[in-house]
């Protein structure tokens, strides 16, 4: 058995280029790059895809992926260790190729695409040459996927989809979107819906709009509200079985969530490190912020928070590893969800109060990961949703207690010890004394 903390040396040494590498070369282009999915756009290529090459040349790239979709085969607390780096920068995902939402749809598409699918669409993913998007999530049933309404109905060889999606976030970088639509209207909630690969530039797909959000200051949004007007596809752009929607979409959803937090963690860091910094440097009443207790309190309220949630992070992302399997860590991972929202509100929140009217101001991120903080409170299934979760599988397996008190309940675990050590009781009356005095504190 091994129980340790420390990064092996190899390993380290290539954390150690991450980090002055996204300091020198990542972070300078987050400055002039708006965004870092646009394949589009020169700018972004001419900055982007030379950088790329290095994490490729260093063996870095893709380290979500194992050994054969191309990647080194890292494994999640690896992962961890690079996120905690990158995720404190725009750029960061795209440039290290493991950039939400493509890493989620490499994934189903790499477990449930046939060997034409993933030559299609898989493989230009994975290089780097193509974006896609996730699109479930709908007007009125939300991410609820049983008050789903977008229907996708058998026609020969090809299946045709209509009906509306919402927040389908980089559809507009998107070369193709990941669908769940209902297929089996009639069939128990978790088995009516099923998965398809739908090219954007298919007839019939068309964005209404893109959705910004606040404190995101780009000239249009990313998240797209999507219409489906008959849209033909293949009938090989299946994924995975038909009404099989539900349990793709979750082998999908768990990887996500956890990459989350582990970019999260970069981001509460930042925070924490910035707020330090203030503290040091701003003087008032002829002290350094730092010297005031209500301040101390600030930073070290931060710290332990940190490190709570990082080391839950890396515990699920351990768990994962052994497991290999998102179902046994179900737990685990709604409970990283659950956690991930208030911990950055939190830090994100007194860097502003440490920063004074800096810190609300545009010309510091903080107002800007507060209000990322909601958006993850709500993206890949509420807060909410996950503590119910968490309750849940707390709760299973439990037994209700038939007597009237609970077990815990110290006369009756008094009486019991008597009983245990009636014998010993009855042996003198000094040292009974003395043995139920010791009992009674139990």
């Amino acid at each position: 058995m091994s129980w340790g903390f420390e990064t092996d040396a190899e390993y380290q040494v290539e954390l150690d280029w991450v980090e002055e590498f996204v300091r020198t070369e990542v972070e300078p282009v987050d400055m002039l790059v708006e965004h870092a999915w646009d394949v589009t756009d020169p700018r972004r290529n001419e900055l982007i895809v030379p950088l790329q090459q290095q994490v490729k040349d260093r063996k870095l790239w893709g380290c979500h992926l194992g050994p054969e979709l191309g990647g080194p085969g890292y494994g999640q607390v690896k992962l961890a260790l690079l996120n905690e780096i990158i995720g404190r920068t725009h750029s960061g995902p795209v440039v290290f190729g493991c950039q939400a939402p493509d890493s989620g749809n490499a994934e189903i598409l790499a477990h449930f695409g046939s060997p034409l699918l993933k030559e299609r669409y898989l493989q230009p993913l994975l290089d780097g040459e193509t974006m896609s998007a996730y699109s479930m999530t709908e007007p009125r049933g939300g991410s609820d996927p049983t008050r789903f309404v977008t229907r996708a109905v058998r026609d020969g060889d090809e299946w045709v989809i209509d009906g509306e999606k919402w927040f389908s976030s980089h559809a507009r970088f998107a070369s193709f979107l990941v669908v769940l639509a209902v297929t089996d209207p009639d069939a128990p909630p978790h088995e009516r819906a099923s998965m398809f690969v739908v090219p954007t530039d298919t007839p019939g797909v068309e964005i209404v709009r893109n959705v910004g959000v606040w404190a995101h200051p780009e000239a249009e949004g990313t998240h797209a509200y999507v219409r489906y007007h008959g849209v033909r596809i293949p009938a090989d752009h299946l994924l995975g079985e038909r009404g099989r929607g539900f349990a793709v979409a979750q082998t999908r959803l768990g990887g996500g969530r956890i990459h989350h937090a582990m970019r999260t963690v970069g981001l509460v860091r930042a925070a924490l490190d910035m707020m330090l910094e203030r503290a040091v440097s701003r003087e008032t009443r002829g002290a350094p912020l730092a010297d005031f207790q209500l301040v101390q309190d600030m930073l070290a309220e931060s710290w332990i928070q940190l490190e709570q949630f990082r080391l839950l992070v890396l515990q699920t992302a351990w768990k994962i590893d052994k497991f290999n399997d998102y179902r046994k860590v179900i737990l685990d991972i709604s409970a990283v969800k659950a956690a991930m929202p208030k911990v950055l509100l939190d830090v994100a929140g007194r860097a502003i109060q440490v920063h004074g009217s800096l810190g609300v101001s545009t010309e510091m991120p903080f107002g800007q990961w507060v209000l990322e903080s909601f958006h993850m409170g709500l993206a890949d299934g509420a807060t909410e949703l996950h503590k119910i979760q968490v309750a849940k599988q707390l709760l299973r397996g439990r037994r209700a207690n038939p007597d009237l008190f609970p077990s815990g309940h110290l006369p009756a675990r008094l009486a019991a010890a008597r009983d245990k050590y009636a014998a010993a009781l009855n042996v003198a009356p000094e040292a009974a004394d003395e043995l139920e005095a010791v009992i009674s504190h139990v």
